[in-house]
């Protein structure tokens, strides 16, 4: 009998046959419907059919602004047909000044008009609850965004006028790039564009060895690059759905790099990526094999130094989570606690709230206990869903009808790098933290124990995103609220989720505003804060490297060795080590 047999007979011997067969069928519905469940988009339609359906005064007024829009399309088409008129205002989709020529201006704005009524449809129903109408406008904007004449060649007149250039030449290098993609889907491979940019070779190169290395994950330290480094050690806990070196890319965007450059000590934890026979793994195994055990390792290796605790994306609330333990045992040897785009309050987690509900859930974990994982790429997929536009329609007009590839970057490189996520983990996860919101009512239990935020009492550094669709700022700023820093500062930086932390500290794109609060009882709500907020170019990463050193006791020693091994921790493996190679 295998691991895998074993593991599975351990996880579903105890249930009843009945629990196991509705389980089965749920795993097999979630496999049609890609992991989404269609009953809470059924029940929002529903819903809005039925409100709408007792409301003769909304409908009359959808009938008017229907017949509004209708009208105002003929009289632009009659117009249009005369003289060149841009159909609509502020739209990229349309920005063009082919798209000003008719009849395609009839067509933008015609679509225009549709999509505004849909809109308005769905936000005309007042009685329709918070929930179902969030699911309305997402559904919506999922169909109008496919409906859209610049997604069509015939209906695009960017499209024919480049076409007519080239003698369809865009065509057939279109065409070869679908086929070309859909062998790599077929296949598992990676994206063209990203084929030739290798983990080791081109990103994660700053130098240091693995110094531990477990069933759940790997320790690297970095080798330094300064003669005399600052006397307390960097752990940086990044988020286990990504590969860790979205923070040690290309040298000119590594943080990893830069913190070394500066005269840190860093270490990073490399999480292996899990596979059906990992499906045990929970978030206790998260805790222990993973940020309790580096501390360990970095308390032996810097001994009598306290340690600048770095977490990233759930790494963050996972830092939060070791923190507010370490705080309640009388641990003192975190010497401060930064967050990047790292949620605590999970009531509100922006559009990504779509995914989470008991039905939701309930489905995904059936689909996730038959696998004994969640695909990277599924969860990718939920991702690009969220911002459509931008990371599905946009680059398939690019690489279809355009013929052009997009130019690979280290980010892209790293976003194809994805990683699965075992079931009782995730599970744990989405139920304790996103469902029932245990860490900020003091709920969540280390080792049978509640926790509380409230123990953190160390200087706080938390940055959000201005853009970012799975950690809104808003929630990230609410952190402040929870735990008990008397040495608090905020920073908001543009960009999204991942592209404003990957901030290098020569981006000229990039701007940032900041706050501190020098003691633990004041709070100022997220837009007032926002509004007063001092805007400042650049990147934030200096900010934050003078923040550390303001932070640290100001000497700088000897670099320490790498690894300790009187006390087992032997350096083995060069980084980036081996479970980040995992696929």
């Amino acid at each position: 009998m295998n691991a895998l047999t074993q593991t599975v007979l351990k996880t579903t011997i105890v249930e009843e046959p009945q629990d196991f067969f509705v389980r089965e069928l749920r795993a097999h519905l979630a496999a049609l419907t890609g992991g989404l469940s269609p009953e809470q988009f059924v029940r929002a339609w529903w819903m809005w059919y039925l409100h709408l359906a007792q409301s003769p005064k909304i409908q009359a007024e959808l009938a008017r602004y229907a017949v509004h829009k209708m009208v105002d399309t003929w009289q632009f088409a009659v117009l249009a047909s005369t003289v060149s008129r841009k159909p609509v205002e502020s739209d990229r989709r349309f920005a063009h000044t082919a798209w000003s020529a008719w009849p395609f201006s009839m067509y933008a704005r015609a679509y225009k008009n549709w999509e505004e009524w849909w809109h308005r449809a769905a936000t005309s129903v007042p009685s329709v609850d918070a929930r179902s109408a969030q699911l309305l406008h997402f559904s919506i904007r999922e169909w109008t965004q496919i409906a859209s004449p610049s997604h069509y060649l015939l209906a695009n007149p960017e499209l024919l006028s480049l076409t007519h250039a080239e003698a369809g030449r865009n065509l057939i290098r279109g065409y070869k790039h679908w086929l070309d993609d859909l062998k790599r889907t077929l296949r598992g491979l990676p994206p063209a564009a990203v084929e030739h940019i290798h983990v080791g070779r081109d990103v994660a190169i700053t130098p240091g060895k693995v110094v531990l290395r477990n069933e759940l994950a790997e320790l690297i330290q970095y080798s330094p690059q300064t003669t005399r480094v600052h006397a307390e050690p960097i752990l940086i806990t990044p988020a286990w759905i990504m590969k860790y070196y979205i923070l040690d890319l290309s040298p000119i965007n590594s943080m990893v790099r830069y913190l070394v450059d500066k005269g840190h000590t860093v270490f990073i934890i490399s999480w292996k990526n899990p596979t059906a026979v990992d499906r045990h793994l929970g978030m206790d195994d998260y805790l222990e094999l993973g940020f309790f055990a580096a501390m360990d390792a970095v308390t032996a290796i810097v001994p009598n130094r306290k340690i600048h605790v770095v977490g990233y994306c759930i790494g963050g609330t996972l830092s939060l989570i070791g923190a507010a333990a370490l705080a309640q045992q009388g641990d003192q040897r975190i010497r401060s606690l930064t967050l990047l785009a790292a949620l605590a309050d999970f009531s509100k987690p922006g559009e990504l709230s779509l995914f989470i509900e008991p039905n939701q859930l309930t489905l995904l974990d059936a689909m996730m206990w038959k696998r004994g994982v969640l695909e990277g790429r599924q969860m990718a997929a939920a991702f690009q869903m969220l911002r459509s536009y931008d990371l599905v329609w946009h680059p398939l007009v690019k690489s279809y009808f355009h013929g052009v590839r997009e130019q690979a970057t280290d980010l892209m490189a790293w976003n194809a790098d994805v990683t699965r996520m075992p079931w009782r983990m995730h599970s744990e996860y989405l139920k304790r933290l996103y469902l029932h919101n245990e860490l900020v009512r003091d709920s969540f239990e280390v080792h049978g124990t509640p926790i509380s935020l409230r123990d953190i009492k160390v200087p706080m550094f938390v940055v959000g995103t201005e853009t970012d669709h799975v950690a809104p700022w808003r929630a990230v700023y609410k952190v402040r609220q929870y735990t008990e820093s008397d040495d608090y500062t905020f920073l908001l930086t543009s960009g999204g989720h991942n592209a404003g932390i990957v901030s290098g500290p020569s981006n000229p794109k990039r701007r940032y505003r900041g706050g501190t609060w020098n003691e633990s009882k004041s709070y100022v709500p997220p837009d007032e804060w926002f509004a007063s907020a001092r805007i400042e170019q650049g990147s934030w990463w200096p900010v934050w490297q003078r923040w550390l050193h303001r932070h640290s006791d100001g000497r700088l020693v000897p670099p320490p060795s790498v690894g300790k091994a009187s006390h087992g921790y032997c350096p083995t493996t060069d980084a980036p080590g081996e479970y980040v190679l995992q696929r």
